[in-house]
């Protein structure tokens, strides 16, 4: 994801920047809904910080408002780039949160997190082939 974001600020082209946040947002989406639907479902039962995750879900809702807001709009109108921007610091925000607290609870608790990750990667396997 950094790679594109960074990538994104060095496009001049409307129809580049377009594809891009095009991609970001369909990956971030489906991202999303696999953390939704099987990650935190799966540690809300095993670990005693509901307010992490609490927080996780606001900042994923913030994230797919943003997401709703860059897919209808263009390249042209303005604040699409301020909005992939924003979208790109919501997310780096986002994974440092994940690395630094949940990710360490999820490792400390009873989660047997190699069957959720297969969980977790058939799920996205579905949801990009459907995206595509």
């Amino acid at each position: 994801m950094k790679t594109w974001f960074k990538q994104y600020e060095k496009l001049e082209k409307k129809a580049e920047k377009e594809k891009l946040a095009q991609n970001i947002c369909a990956a971030l989406t489906v991202h999303a809904k696999i953390e939704e639907e099987i990650f935190y479902p799966a540690l809300r039962k095993h670990i005693d910080d509901e307010e992490l995750l609490d927080e996780a879900e606001v900042e994923h809702a913030s994230a797919k408002q943003l997401i709703a807001e860059i897919l209808s709009m263009s390249p042209q109108d303005h604040l699409f780039d301020a909005k992939v921007k924003v979208l790109g610091e919501y997310v780096m925000h986002h994974v440092q949160e994940e690395e630094q607290e949940i990710f360490p609870e999820a490792r400390k608790s009873e989660v047997d997190l190699d069957a959720l990750g297969v969980k977790l990667s058939k799920r996205k396997a579905e949801l990009m082939k459907k995206a595509a």
